[in-house]
């Protein structure tokens, strides 16, 4: 029989400690966007179960997944038939104070992650576009969002009264390890481990024969499956001030898409794609932000990007984020960038779905 990693057997009804129903099952109403490709499916009015645990985001985060009535509620609105093995959504809880505007619990088909910087894009455009965030026509307007990873800011540059685009102004970011060799079935390879909110391993494609390409996704994902399976068996990605950042989240395969361009003012260009395989087996459509973030701080650390240059990062589907160095700055007792990346995002629908009390395939299933 399949089995869904927290709510047991497909089929089982949720009990909870009292033997209860689940505690929430709808009707939940969602907004869908995405960005660069990526789904981001926001649920503005959370659960209480999601809402009432803990004064801060992390804290939250922490009890979310040991509850099992709100992992009933992610796997309900992550898994099929309601979502598929790549959905990636948020609830939207209270911010840890009255200095951010909103808190986010990212989640996917796994679990709930530290941080999302497709989410934070969408989550800033998503704000100023309903209004929840008053923005001038022209001008741009910090959406400041508390997430398990910290405080971060997403500045939505609007035009005609249309958002233009979003960028998303990270936690600091670090490297972690460099050269970390790691066995794989296609051979062994040294990657990189740096923190963007979460911990990467990052390799270029070509160490394993695989290129960042459509047609190279299904050896991708068994290859960032291993990578990231090994990396946290040894324990090689233990943050160095909050265990609950520990772990390898995603594995980045990069690869150069052209020469750096140095531009009029002296600063670089620098063009690169990749592809991230995030939780168990996810793709990124979009650049990833949060691997985009980890990307900056190793590379501003081999001194290839610095301040003022700019990275150009392209999805496996072709979309693109740019990102750059904010500010160099020291977090955790770490040298550190703090890297902002801009993005577009965009509404996709709206859903509002239901439990049918005789439905024996809830929460639903996941298919890889």
């Amino acid at each position: 029989m399949t089995t869904d990693p927290y709510t047991g057997p497909i089929g089982t009804a949720y009990t909870g400690p009292t033997g209860t129903a689940p505690p929430y099952t709808g009707p939940i109403d969602t907004v869908d966007w995405h960005t660069g490709g990526e789904p981001f499916r926001i649920v503005p009015a959370s659960p209480p179960a999601v809402t009432g645990h803990g004064p801060t985001v992390a804290e939250r985060r922490t009890a979310a997944m040991a509850d099992a009535g709100v992992q009933w509620t992610r796997a309900l609105l992550c898994g099929e038939p309601r979502g598929h093995a790549d959905m990636y959504g948020a609830f939207l809880v209270p911010p840890d104070d009255a200095g951010a505007h909103l808190g986010a619990l990212f989640w996917h088909k796994d679990g709930f992650s530290t941080a999302c910087g497709h989410g934070t894009i969408a989550l800033g455009a998503w704000a100023v576009a309903t209004g929840l965030v008053p923005a001038p026509a022209d001008g741009t307007t910090d959406v400041v969002i508390d997430v398990p990873s910290g405080r971060v800011t997403a500045s939505v540059r609007t035009t005609g009264g249309r958002v233009a685009d979003v960028t998303f102004v990270n936690v600091p970011g670090h490297v972690h390890a460099r050269g970390v060799e790691v066995a794989t079935s296609l051979g062994t390879v040294t990657v990189d481990i740096a923190y963007g909110g979460a911990m990467y391993a990052v390799l270029p494609a070509h160490r394993l024969g695989l290129r960042v390409r459509p047609r190279d996704v299904t050896a991708t994902v068994a290859a960032g499956r291993e990578i990231r399976d090994a990396l946290n068996a040894a324990r090689a990605a233990e943050h160095p001030a909050d265990d609950r950042l520990s772990g390898v989240y995603g594995t980045v395969f990069t690869e150069e898409a052209g020469a750096p361009v140095e531009r009029p003012d002296g600063t670089w260009l620098l063009h690169h794609r990749n592809v991230t395989v995030f939780a168990d087996g996810q793709v990124d459509r979009s650049p990833c932000g949060s691997g985009t973030a980890a990307r900056v701080a190793l590379l501003a650390d081999a001194g290839e990007l610095r301040l003022g240059d700019e990275l150009r990062h392209e999805s496996v589907v072709g979309s693109v984020f740019r990102a750059r160095i904010e500010r160099s700055t020291t977090g955790h007792g770490l040298p550190s960038v703090v890297p902002a990346v801009t993005g577009t995002a965009y509404a996709t629908g709206t859903s509002r779905f239901t439990v049918d009390p005789d439905d024996t395939l809830v929460p639903g299933f996941v298919l890889r």
